[in-house]
């Protein structure tokens, strides 16, 4: 992918810049990243201006200290072409509303036909408790790495990047509703359902606080970058999906409970999008060829300060495991397992899990 060359000229009239499709009928003002461009690129590219590509003025918005609209050191990070990043997942908003709308139509579906079928009667006693405490208490953990994430896309130097980040947060607190919504209606059906223990949990559960230390580390950044890199290169994998699919998914059914797993799936195929973006950015950031080293050293310096954070949390979170009458998996393998996948995360940015 190179970059489109900036041009100076003192005119803004027609042919003043030689522009990638200057010389055809496209009228397209960026290079594709494959031979032709997908609908995602030509809907997305460029729709924000850039002094640095197109506009003969500066931007055409500024705030009052004298900033334009966007400015490159939102984050320590450095890049010899922002614009390179193209999500992988091709998502925009027309796909982004489609791919909500079916998750939301599956997760109703299993909630009310789980319900009709009479099944959070049978869920074991001690899942219940699990189900409204530690399930309960995630919710907020969800809800706050959206809310960082939806502040972090605003300072976002292209709209490529701006787009992966929002969607991300979009993902985040569909997650935190799904789960408000689903304890609410379980609520309804076993008598005596706490949908309070939750949130007590995540204020004053000892259990919680490293959990909450570390997404709240994650929202007081004022790097951008750092946000949506701690979320998914670290945090995630190691609490997320330790958590949902270590715990959650893995101990629910032989509890009685065959509702829970698929409410939650939906968020690890959300992680999956979310992580192959922040790969992609990241890799072209640390294989950048004016500013690699730096960004390397800067990557390495918030693998260090959000993986110790994570470890705490999860750490935290370890005696959970030991809660339901039926334990089908131990939180020894599920944390190996988490640890395995994150030093493969970070083995592809060039990047290494510091010893513990």
């Amino acid at each position: 992918m190179t970059a489109v060359p900036s041009v100076s000229v003192g005119s803004g009239a027609a042919g003043a810049a030689v522009f990638p499709d200057s010389d055809s009928r496209r009228y397209r003002y960026f290079e594709p990243r494959s031979k032709r461009a997908t609908h995602y690129e030509d809907v997305t590219v460029d729709v924000q201006p850039d002094p640095e590509r197109y506009l003969l003025q500066d931007w055409i918005i500024s705030f009052p200290n004298g900033k334009g609209a966007y400015t490159k050191d939102n984050t320590a990070a450095l890049s010899s072409n922002w614009h390179a990043f193209r999500a992988p997942d091709q998502e925009w908003e027309r796909t982004h509303y489609q791919r909500q709308s079916k998750i939301e139509a599956m997760v109703q579906a299993v909630i009310a036909n789980g319900r009709k079928s009479g099944a959070p009667k049978a869920f074991a006693k001690a899942w219940i408790k699990i189900l409204q405490t530690h399930l309960g208490a995630w919710k907020h953990a969800e809800f706050g790495l959206g809310t960082s994430l939806m502040q972090a896309q605003r300072y976002g130097y292209t709209q490529m990047i701006n787009n992966a980040t929002l969607t991300n947060s979009s993902y985040k607190l569909r997650l935190a509703q799904d789960i408000t919504l689903y304890l609410a209606e379980l609520g309804m059906d076993i008598s005596g359902f706490d949908d309070t223990a939750g949130k007590r949990a995540w204020l004053e559960d000892k259990g919680w606080q490293g959990t909450r230390e570390a997404v709240e580390s994650i929202m007081g950044s004022a790097d951008y970058l750092e946000q949506y890199f701690a979320t998914n290169i670290v945090f995630e994998p190691l609490v997320g999906e330790l958590f949902r699919s270590g715990f959650l998914m893995q101990v629910a059914s032989s509890n009685g409970d065959f509702i829970t797993p698929p409410v939650v799936s939906a968020a690890e195929a959300d992680y999956e999008r979310n992580l192959a973006n922040t790969i992609d950015l990241m890799h072209l950031l640390v294989t950048d060829n004016q500013h690699a080293a730096h960004n390397k050293k800067l990557f390495q310096g918030w693998v260090n300060k959000h993986v110790a954070l994570a470890n705490k949390a999860a750490a935290g979170l370890q005696p959970i495991w030991s809660q339901p009458h039926s334990k089908p998996v131990q939180y020894a393998d599920a944390r190996a397992q988490s640890v395995e996948r994150t030093k493969k995360i970070l083995g592809e940015l060039g990047l290494v899990l510091p010893k513990e």
